[in-house]
């Protein structure tokens, strides 16, 4: 395991070849309540993704079930055309029936008719990074990693990524493409894909940990989190991130936001360095308080 011991590495390779800077951005908030329709203040979603670039932030990371739709076209009105060092990460096998509904759907001709609307939606002639969002249990596994292994061959996409899977998940994948992303839950006190990031790490496949932020209880006045914070003179959330870009060099964190002010918030993690102290008790104390 990383420690703030470990020099950190500021960027990481997306399959191997697409270098990106550590700290991304997740673009699901952007949409309305539940992940449904319109954001409730349009100008202020157009402004956080305006401001991403400023920021270092080269790595966007949306779905077509984001709205659905909505949140690609944002990013589309906010940032085309892209800087050349942008990358915006998409992914399909969710279907929307509803706020906070989400219905697995990964049949093949599904899954390749999502990535080309994605393309015309993002308005790109490749999309650089396509992510399966989940493995859908009523679709044979394999015939699904056949259609991602189509839409690479038709060059649609450049490199693929899986969603919520297990190493066995990915070790099959890869029978089929070079898996270059995994998007897993994980942060502080939710580790129960320790075992598939210590995976990645090993492989150089880029792990990208969704919902990053959360630490339960740990962030109480007067706790062991608080006082790094204050020693830091950070907020929770950043140290949160500084201890997950720690933890190892191919993670890359996408926390997200609808308000520029949080997003400069979350982007100064970047600069935090935990001390290999620091690192190991907030290590022990998330493992401790998420059971």
């Amino acid at each position: 395991m990383a420690n703030g011991n470990t020099a950190i590495v500021k960027t990481l390779k997306i399959g191997g070849e697409i270098e990106i800077n550590r700290l991304g951005y997740g673009a699901m908030r952007i949409t309305g309540n539940g992940i449904w329709g319109e954001p409730t203040d349009h100008d202020e979603s157009i402004r956080t993704l305006k401001a991403l670039p400023g920021l270092g932030v080269n790595f966007i990371d949306t779905a077509d079930s984001y709205g659905p739709n909505v949140s690609e076209e944002l990013i589309r009105e906010a940032l085309h055309p892209y800087g050349a060092d942008m990358l915006i990460a998409t992914k399909a096998g969710l279907t929307r029936t509803g706020p906070d509904q989400w219905v697995p759907l990964g049949r093949p001709e599904y899954l390749i008719q999502q990535a080309h609307t994605s393309l015309r939606r993002l308005g790109v002639k490749q999309i650089g990074l396509w992510q399966l969002h989940r493995i859908d249990p009523s679709t044979p596994r394999d015939a699904q990693f056949g259609a991602i292994k189509e839409l690479l061959k038709e060059g649609v996409i450049r490199h693929a990524g899986l969603s919520e899977v297990s190493v066995a998940d990915i070790k099959a994948a890869s029978k089929f493409f070079k898996v270059a992303s995994v998007q897993n839950r994980y942060n502080l006190t939710d580790r129960t894909s320790e075992d598939v990031l210590d995976y990645c790490t090993a492989q150089g496949i880029a792990f990208i940990p969704w919902h990053p932020l959360a630490a339960g209880d740990l962030t109480g006045p007067g706790s062991l989190f608080d006082t790094i914070a204050k020693r830091h003179d950070a907020a929770p959330g950043q140290i949160a991130l500084a201890w997950l870009l720690q933890r190892s060099p191919m993670m890359l964190p996408i926390p997200g936001t609808s308000k520029v002010a949080h997003l400069e918030q979350n982007m100064k993690a970047a600069d935090i360095v935990l001390s290999g102290e620091e690192f190991a008790a907030l290590d022990k104390e998330g493992k401790k308080r998420g059971g």
